[in-house]
């Protein structure tokens, strides 16, 4: 039986107002109550961080940004930097999401970047990763699952190590908004092969220790069924986190018939 702390994380996206926000956290504070085993995780927009912390308040929710720059500051116009995520209240940032890949074309080695700039920092960096529909069909999913993991990891794989807190999140880009999902055993397969590289690189104890989320259209229907497997250890969810009516029934996983 694994013993990671099973989270589940919403990520909002470019979505709710400041007023928005509140009512959504609040909510999901309601919802959560006598809740024990889970821990919860939520991704506002930049503008709405600060509203979101002041309505967690003591809730047991957790705080992520959606993305950070790399640099500590400078004439970065439009980006931020990991001070102000931590200053804002954040103990999580998202980083290499499918769609910073595909639709901002970041990069491995930016991702890599930013995952150490984050750690140096003090913020436990979510490292997504995942195929195109196009590389799944020609088999390529191992190759491309473990190239971005030695290149979004490089900076740590350099060092011989990987903070055991740091949590990687598989989203296989066709997957991503499209209500198609990886099949339970599509997505272990995949998390299995992560967690052999983890292993390879960092060593049984690192590898075991660091969590493994799926992402990829997870809805209350099918999530029971993906936290079943024994290397995918909670959600990165997107549209369904906007919603406490849809989001709660993830969360509280465990309670579903």
């Amino acid at each position: 039986m694994k013993s990671r702390i099973p989270m589940i994380a919403g990520n909002w996206k470019m979505n709710l107002t400041l007023a928005e926000a509140a009512l959504l956290v609040k909510a999901v504070d309601d919802g959560i109550k006598g809740l024990s085993g889970v821990e919860v995780l939520v991704a506002p927009p930049f503008t709405t961080l600060l509203r979101v912390k002041e309505a967690i308040g003591k809730a047991p929710i957790l705080l992520a940004g959606q993305n950070m720059h790399w640099e500590a500051q400078g004439a970065f116009t439009g980006e931020v930097s990991a001070a102000m995520l931590t200053d804002a209240g954040c103990s999580h940032v998202i980083l290499g999401h499918s769609e910073r890949r595909t639709l901002f074309a970041e990069t491995d080695d930016v991702i890599d970047r930013k995952a150490a700039a984050a750690v140096k920092k003090g913020l436990i960096p979510i490292v997504c990763i995942g195929e195109t529909l196009e590389e799944r069909e020609k088999g390529l999913t191992f190759q491309i699952i473990e190239r971005q993991l030695s290149l979004s990891l490089k900076t740590f794989r350099e060092g011989r190590a990987l903070p055991p807190t740091t949590i990687l999140a598989y989203e296989p880009v066709w997957a991503i908004g499209t209500g198609r999902t990886a099949t339970p055993d599509q997505a272990q397969e995949v998390h299995h092969v992560i967690r052999q590289w983890l292993k390879a690189q960092f060593g049984e104890e690192t590898a075991q220790a660091i969590r493994i989320l799926y992402g990829g259209s997870v809805k209350p229907d099918n999530v029971r069924d993906l936290m079943s497997r024994p290397d995918i250890d909670g959600a990165l969810v997107g549209g369904a986190s906007l919603k406490p009516q849809s989001f709660l029934p993830i969360v509280r996983f465990n309670e579903a018939s």
